[in-house]
């Protein structure tokens, strides 16, 4: 019933930049908390970056002055801009969401399908 669909994804050099979007559809009564996270080949996912409804930012010491997550009028969309890229940040990057779908339901997770980022010469 809910849908989280990434695009933006791709191969880019050293130095480049690349914008992630996500957005979310479906029976969605209120959303709450957004954010990207990663995975890299053989590690386990972690945070990137998170964008609450109100605004607030939260980012990984790994990305901080180098990724901006926004979220335009608190609506089910989210982007990461990603600048400065490295090698190390080639990963499955993934949408997270919190949501209701009816106004009793309790917050839940909800993931995309992941978007791959490569950062390579």
């Amino acid at each position: 019933q809910v849908q989280l669909v990434e695009s933006g994804g791709g191969l880019v050099q050293p130095g480049g930049s690349l914008r992630l979007s996500c957005a979310a559809s479906g029976r969605i009564f209120s959303s709450g908390t957004m954010g990207w996270y990663r995975q890299a080949p053989g590690k386990g996912r972690e945070l990137v970056a998170t964008v609450t409804s109100g605004g607030n930012t939260n980012y990984s010491d790994s990305v901080k002055g180098r990724f901006t997550i926004s979220r335009p009028n608190a609506e089910n969309t989210v982007y990461l801009q990603m600048s400065s890229l490295k090698p190390e940040d080639t990963a499955v990057y993934y949408c997270n969401a919190t949501l209701k779908t009816t106004y009793w339901d309790r917050e839940r997770h909800y993931w995309g399908q992941g978007t791959q980022v490569t950062v390579s010469p």
